[in-house]
């Protein structure tokens, strides 16, 4: 899936900006010169035994806990990365777009990221980052919304 053609194809208007490589949100975010909690960072998971996005502020991290209960899980863990290149065929190695749905994968967005005028994030490559209205990326998305991470 090429997440522009996606987001053109939804008539989602975008910006886009290239810079260095960069392999972490908070890299990204440094790169741009913006604040990490205006960069969204997307993690694979398996919750029982099915992948789910979470979709969180760069400067926020995981807490398993509350993904838990936000999914009604009985396990939850981090996705192995030798998943990755399977289920994101499409992108760079390490590259997770925030886009389940384009994959058809359950998106979970933390509660702290729905504040947030405009979200940035990773487009198909490591030098690519594509920035959206959050109120565009949840009505193309339609993802669950819960607290699920704490400030880090």
């Amino acid at each position: 899936m090429n997440i522009q053609d996606f987001l053109r194809k939804r008539r989602v208007p975008y910006v886009t900006l290239s810079h260095g490589t960069t392999f972490s949100a908070q890299h990204m975010a440094h790169a741009l010169h913006v604040p990490g909690d205006h960069v969204a960072k997307t993690v694979l998971l398996r919750a029982d035994d099915s992948y789910v996005l979470a979709v969180l502020q760069a400067t926020h991290a995981i807490d398993m806990p509350l993904v838990r209960a936000a999914l009604c899980a009985a396990h939850v863990a981090l996705a192995p990365e030798s998943d990755l290149p399977e289920v994101f065929t499409d992108c760079d190695l390490g590259v997770i777009p925030p886009f389940g749905s384009g994959y058809g994968i359950k998106t979970l967005v933390d509660e702290s990221l729905t504040h947030d005028e405009c979200i940035a994030f990773e487009g198909n490559t490591h030098e690519e980052t594509l920035c959206v209205r959050y109120q565009d990326y949840e009505k193309i998305e339609h993802p669950q919304i819960a607290a699920i991470s704490r400030h880090v």
